[in-house]
């Protein structure tokens, strides 16, 4: 990766980084918050208020990537940044409810997570891409990290409306950052674009966006579970980030050689499926997990296949979607979005019908499933998808 490639897939990364941090920052210190706020006795008001960003994010995913592939990456960027710094303004000014969860869903309105991705592959070479996606797929776990050891001690420092605040500076941060920074795209001569269904359909791509649909449900699920699963082992729930966090940081190192060695031998698809399978192993582990070592050698197991995926197949949408980047990633995105919610709601349900250990065995199911479809996947070849 040359210099030019490398100072802006850092900087997208970190704008990607500051919207997931936007949803990952509040999460463990909201629902105490909402408390003592009007209406947040009632725990439906208070789930809405805090899941709302997903559901408005989940709505205009594929509207502002097709956007992208039209006008360009940088005006929706800039776009969806001025929305989540408006959001975030409007929350921060309202000790209500109603008004927190109406800024919340104005910051997800601001759905840019396509055209950053497709900004990013714009920028790159075929090459590189994966390892790109790598390091944009790791600005979220360090996010989700990160959010864990910082949002208890900010909250007590500068409270809910103080966080709001310093999301709209980060915001802010982003907008400069892209709007003079991040280089534009050289322009695309677009052949006649293809309608949403067909680029959903697309053999290759349908079968990422049935893998992101699986991975992001089965980790929610997963997370209803593990936390349950390290406090009945002996772990009090305030010091799960000390596992969390090493575990996140240390299963990104360990997965860079699976990407160098995709990219060098050309084994993307080996490197997937093998990463599916890690997945599978890392479930198999759980349902035998009684104790804190077997539970972090479960989770560091799963972060590894996790973030080799999250480095993977966006780099692939975009290698197969060719001149429908923007599109191909947003409806990979809504896939994405509908699994978190899917996962949530299925998890929910097995462990009231079926107890804890349920989860895992659905997850089993699901993986072995998504192994079946990914298999006939074909490896990609440069000449085929030179960007």
């Amino acid at each position: 990766m040359n210099s030019s490639e490398l100072r802006s897939t850092v900087a997208l990364a970190g704008i990607f980084g500051l919207r997931m941090l936007g949803l990952f920052l509040l999460l463990p210190v909201f629902s105490l918050h909402a408390k003592d706020l009007p209406g947040g006795d009632n725990a439906l008001w208070v789930g809405l208020a805090l899941g709302i960003f997903n559901i408005v994010q989940a709505f205009f995913h594929i509207p502002l990537g097709t956007l992208s592939d039209r006008i360009g990456r940088k005006p929706v960027v800039l776009w969806g940044l001025s929305l989540f710094i408006a959001g975030a303004l409007i929350a921060a000014s309202h000790d209500d409810l109603l008004w927190i969860a109406l800024g919340r869903g104005l910051m997800g309105a601001g759905a840019i997570s396509a055209a950053v991705s497709a900004w990013v592959a714009d920028l790159t070479r075929e090459q590189v891409r994966t390892a790109a996606m790598a390091i944009v797929g790791g600005s979220i776990g360090i996010s989700f990290a990160l959010s864990l050891v910082i949002a208890t001690p900010i909250y007590r420092a500068i409270s809910l409306d103080g966080m709001f605040l310093l999301l709209a500076g980060l915001g802010l941060i982003g907008f400069l950052v892209a709007w003079l920074l991040v280089p534009n795209p050289p322009k695309l001569i677009r052949s006649n674009p293809q309608p949403l269904k067909q680029i959903f359909l697309r053999p290759e791509l349908f079968r990422l966006n049935v893998g992101v649909f699986v991975l992001n449900a089965t980790q929610v699920a997963m997370f209803l579970v593990v936390p349950r699963l390290l406090v009945d082992a002996g772990l009090p729930l305030d010091d799960h980030w000390k596992i969390y966090f090493p575990v996140v940081i240390f299963s990104f190192i360990l997965m860079l050689p699976g990407i160098i060695y995709g990219e060098k031998k050309k084994k993307l698809r080996f490197v997937l499926l093998t990463s599916i399978v890690i997945l599978l192993i890392a479930q198999f582990i759980f349902l035998q997990a009684h104790s804190v070592p077997t539970i972090v050698s479960a989770l560091l197991i799963y972060f590894v296949g996790f973030n080799l995926l999250e480095a993977l197949q966006p780099a692939l949408v975009s290698r197969w979607a060719k001149d429908e980047k923007g599109s191909a990633l947003g409806i990979y995105n809504t896939t994405q979005s509908v699994g978190l919610f899917t996962g949530a709601a299925l998890g929910g349900l097995l462990m009231q019908l079926f107890g804890n250990i349920s989860v895992f065995v659905g997850g089993v199911i699901l993986i072995i499933a998504w192994l079946i479809i990914a298999w006939p996947m074909r490896d990609i070849s440069s000449s085929q998808n030179a960007a």
